[in-house]
């Protein structure tokens, strides 16, 4: 089904502020298994397309590292019993990807979409993730785009010496329901991302919107952003509770 033959939309917006890593995850279960039961429901009554309601989850959590379902162990470069000692969390996770660390400063966005009303291409749903922060990225004066082979969103892709990734992506996708999803750096203390491989990928950096503009970021402000792009590329609006 292509997002012209759809009608639009509507996404439940939860902001949980900062939360523990197992308590969002187990209210994306939560979303995400309903999400699935409804449809088989429909499907077996055959009542078709009634309207679903999709949710998007935007917070942040304390120190965490989770690691995807093809994510080497090896990429966490300190041993698990230092890194709680330093006050981190790890979390082996059902997502995609490899490693990466979520904390304080950072916008996680977690969509729980049923692409049945989107599109149902996997591909193109992760560049459309992709390109809402883009968009966000260019309202604070950056150029920011993909780089090739990789998922998530990057500074200077096109130098191999100086690109560096500003947001993260891995999600998971049943029935083409999805959860996980996106990691954006904003005032987050890249310091943390020492301790790892940050998705496996050992030969470009990390680095956040704080230092891109050597400003501290209005995170509400920007999550409000993303949210707007998200809306216009997914063509969704806002439910309320």
């Amino acid at each position: 089904m292509q997002k012209s033959e759809i009608p639009e939309q509507k996404v439940l917006l939860h902001r949980l502020g900062r939360i523990p890593y197992a308590e969002a995850w187990k209210f994306q279960e939560y979303l995400f298994d309903n999400l699935i039961r409804e449809k088989v429901e429909r499907r077996n009554l055959n009542t078709g397309f009634s309207d679903p309601v999709h949710h998007l989850i935007l917070c942040s959590h304390p120190p965490v590292y989770t690691l995807g379902k093809s994510a080497n162990p090896a990429n966490l470069l300190l041993h698990e019993d230092l890194i709680r000692s330093q006050g981190a969390e790890i979390f082996k996770t059902n997502r995609g990807g490899d490693i990466t660390f979520h904390g304080p400063g950072q916008l996680v966005v977690y969509p729980i979409f049923d692409l049945d009303f989107f599109f149902t291409d996997i591909h193109r749903y992760l560049r459309t993730l992709e390109e809402s922060v883009i968009l966000t990225l260019a309202s604070y004066g950056i150029n920011a785009d993909r780089y090739p082979g990789y998922t998530g969103v990057w500074i200077q892709p096109e130098n191999e010496q100086k690109a560096r990734k500003i947001c993260a992506m891995g999600v998971r996708c049943s029935r083409w329901v999805t959860m996980h999803g996106l990691a954006f750096n904003l005032n987050t203390d890249l310091q943390w991302f020492n301790h790892i491989v940050p998705c496996g990928i050992s030969d470009k950096k990390v680095s956040s919107l704080h230092l891109e503009t050597g400003k501290t970021i209005d995170e509400e402000e920007t999550a409000d952003l993303l949210v707007k792009n998200m809306a216009m590329l997914f063509n969704f609006i806002l439910k309320k509770l």
